[in-house]
């Protein structure tokens, strides 16, 4: 069989495989992109928040681990980070490890669904408002009250933000796309529907 052939063959084996899982399926949520989040929305998260030093800080979809690492060198606080890709694992420990953070960051592959996160006193996430909704039953099982949820861009919905910030200086993106952002708090001082 010919190379050409071979590659055919394993493309229409494949195109099968996904036709038939659950990827092709209505209930397959979108991968969410890692984008990373600029230095200053990440200082201006972190103040939102008011971390101080006797917070411990969860980052779900934690990428290359910028926030859990910048709360932690800033603050001097212990942070968590939740990632599922393995390169963006191994680039957040090396990170930590140049930054001299490691003995205060930890960084976990998990699923953010199914994370156990009662630890936390600060939770941020830049994630799709679908996996944002998908965290409320996970909030209001695991946070205590006090503990406040920071979101980068996108809201939670039905809850309504306690505060929100939107940066007044844009991010100029590729291609001279402006990109302003928007950064939403919420307290888990009450039950949130």
């Amino acid at each position: 069989m010919s190379g050409m052939r071979k590659l055919l063959t394993l493309l229409a084996v494949v195109g099968t495989l996904i036709s038939n899982s659950k990827a092709a399926s209505a209930e397959f949520r979108e991968e969410i992109p890692f984008v990373p989040t600029p230095i200053e929305v990440v200082d201006r998260m972190l103040e939102l928040a008011e971390v101080k030093k006797t917070d411990v800080v969860y980052d779900l979809g934690s990428g290359d681990g910028r926030i859990v690492i910048r709360a932690a060198k800033k603050y001097g606080v212990k942070a968590v980070g939740i990632e599922m890709d393995s390169l963006l694992l191994a680039k957040a420990r090396k990170d930590a490890k140049e930054a001299g953070v490691s003995r205060l960051v930890q960084f976990r592959a998990e699923d953010a669904l199914e994370a156990d996160i009662s630890r936390a006193t600060v939770v941020t996430l830049y994630m799709l408002p679908w996996f944002n909704e998908a965290m409320k039953p996970s909030f209001k099982k695991f946070l205590k009250p006090g503990t406040r949820i920071v979101a980068h861009d996108f809201g939670i919905e039905g809850w309504k933000p306690d505060k929100i910030l939107k940066l007044p200086e844009p991010e100029k993106k590729f291609g001279g796309y402006l990109h302003y952002h928007t950064i939403y708090l919420w307290k888990m001082d009450e039950l949130r529907d």
